[in-house]
C-alpha cells in the first residue's frame, strides 16, 4: 500500500468530521510504526495548518494553491482525499493553536525529530510568499506556530529571512552567523548546514519524500547566500 494511500485508509478509518480527532488518532492509529506515524503527521500539519493560514488571510491565489501542489506531490487519485482533509481544516472550529499544540505534542520532547517542526514552518512559509507578499495576518499566524513549536524569535528571524521574506534577506542571518565571523568559520557553518538539510536527513527524521521540496528550496537558500558572503569577502 502507497503512503498516500495508507492515509487515505486512515481518513476512511478515523472517527468524526473534526481533523482535530484525526490528529489525535494519528497517536493510537499508528502506533505500532513510530516513522509512519511521523510521516503522517506531518502531511497532516501541513494540510491542517495551511487552510487555516490560508482562512486567516481571508485570500486563496492560484500562486498559493500551485506551492500547496509544489509541497504535496499527490497522486491525481488521491487528491481527493488531501482536498477533503483541507476542507475539514478550514470548516473545524478548532483554532489553528489547537492543531500546532497538537503536532508540537507529537513530536515530543527533545531529540532530532523535533526538527520536524521547523520543517512544517519552511513549508508553510513556502506557501505564504508565493503570491510575492506575506500579508500582515500571515505573519502573526507564522509567528504564533513558531511559538507553539519552541522556535526563539532569532531563529524565527533566520528561517524568515531565509525566505527573502524581507528584500533580499541578510546572508549572514541565514547562515546564523555574525557579520564578523571569519570566513573559515562561516565556511564550517555552510558546510555543516548543507549537510544537515541534506534530503536524506530529512527523510531520516519522518518528513515524507513527496515534500522534499522544502530541502531543495533550504539548501538553494543556504547556497546564495554563502555564495554572496563569499564574493563580498573577495571583493573587500
Amino acid at each position: 500500500m502507497t503512503f498516500w494511500a495508507r492515509i487515505a485508509d486512515f481518513i476512511t478509518r478515523a472517527p468524526g468530521d473534526a481533523l482535530s480527532a484525526f490528529v489525535e488518532a494519528i497517536r493510537t492509529v499508528f502506533e505500532g510504526d513510530p516513522q509512519l506515524r511521523r510521516r503522517v503527521a506531518f502531511s497532516i500539519a501541513i494540510i491542517a495548518l495551511s487552510a487555516k493560514m490560508a482562512k486567516a488571510d481571508g485570500v486563496v491565489t492560484p500562486d498559493e494553491v500551485q506551492a500547496f501542489h509544489e509541497i504535496f506531490s499527490v497522486p491525481n487519485n488521491e487528491r481527493a482525499n488531501v482536498q477533503r482533509l483541507y476542507n475539514l481544516a478550514q470548516q473545524d472550529v478548532a483554532g489553528f493553536e489547537a492543531y500546532a499544540q497538537q503536532m508540537a505534542g507529537l513530536c515530543g520532547s527533545g531529540g532530532p525529530n523535533c526538527l520536524v517542526l521547523e520543517d512544517i514552518l519552511d513549508a508553510l512559509f513556502h506557501i505564504a510568499k508565493a503570491d510575492g507578499v506575506i500579508h500582515e495576518h500571515e505573519t502573526a499566524f507564522l509567528q504564533r506556530v513558531a511559538e507553539i513549536f519552541h522556535i526563539g524569535e532569532d531563529y524565527f528571524e533566520q528561517i524568515l529571512s531565509r525566505h527573502a521574506i524581507r528584500g533580499d534577506g541578510d546572508p549572514y542571518l541565514v547562515l546564523g552567523v555574525g557579520h564578523d565571523t571569519p570566513f573559515d568559520a562561516i565556511k564550517k557553518r555552510y558546510r555543516r548546514l548543507v549537510l544537515e538539510n541534506h534530503p536524506d536527513r530529512l527523510i531520516a527524521r519522518g518528513v515524507p519524500e513527496e515534500f522534499l521540496a522544502i530541502a531543495n528550496t533550504r539548501i538553494a537558500a543556504i547556497n546564495v547566500a554563502f555564495d554572496r558572503i563569499e564574493k563580498a569577502r573577495v571583493r573587500a
